[in-house]
């Protein structure tokens, strides 16, 4: 059970219904992750709209599910784990990419390169180095898409707060850290 609530259908408010609505249309649910962050609708409009604004970028839907992988596998986020697995496999990732992705790598020679980048990020607050950018670079990453990986990891780092915070009821099939 969610340590923070979870606004139902029946509790919801006429902003949060219609915020509902709208994640509906979208994606055909309404996720737990984001009943919870619906107890603030300021908080989940500003994470609409980063995430609107971060699905427009030059990063593929897949290479963004790898980096979410594998930052929830670095903060142990079940929840994250559970709906990116699944999200990631409707993304085209094979059941062997997301192990990878979850391991920090990639069978693919130019996400690995993204997905290392994502966790040096998380695991050095920031603090990377020159080489891991020149790595990023001759792979084919342009300023814009390092500036969108590093977009993920803060996007991702909120939900894994929030997801263990809460401990938000999984939805997804369920995936944890040490499976």
């Amino acid at each position: 059970m969610s340590r923070i609530n979870t606004v139902t259908d029946l509790t919801a408010s006429d902003e949060q219904t219609a915020l509902f609505k709208a994640i509906q249309q979208k994606i055909g649910m309404v996720p737990n992750f984001l009943r919870v962050l619906a107890n603030s609708p300021a908080a989940l409009r500003a994470f609409l709209g980063l995430h609107g604004i971060a699905s427009e970028g030059s990063l593929d839907l897949p290479t963004r599910e790898r980096i979410a992988l594998a930052i929830a596998q670095q903060n142990a986020c079940d929840y994250c784990l559970s709906a990116h697995s699944a999200i990631g496999n409707h993304a085209g990732l094979n059941p062997a990419e997301i192990d990878a992705n979850r391991k920090g790598t990639s069978q693919d020679t130019k996400a690995v390169v993204a997905v290392k980048l994502a966790r040096s990020l998380l695991e050095h607050k920031g603090e990377i180095t020159t080489a891991e950018l020149l790595e990023a670079r001759n792979a084919g990453y342009s300023d814009a898409d390092i500036v969108e990986i590093i977009t993920h990891v803060g996007m991702n780092l909120l939900t894994n707060i929030l997801g263990k915070a809460s401990r938000v009821e999984i939805d997804f099939p369920k995936v944890t850290a040490n499976s």
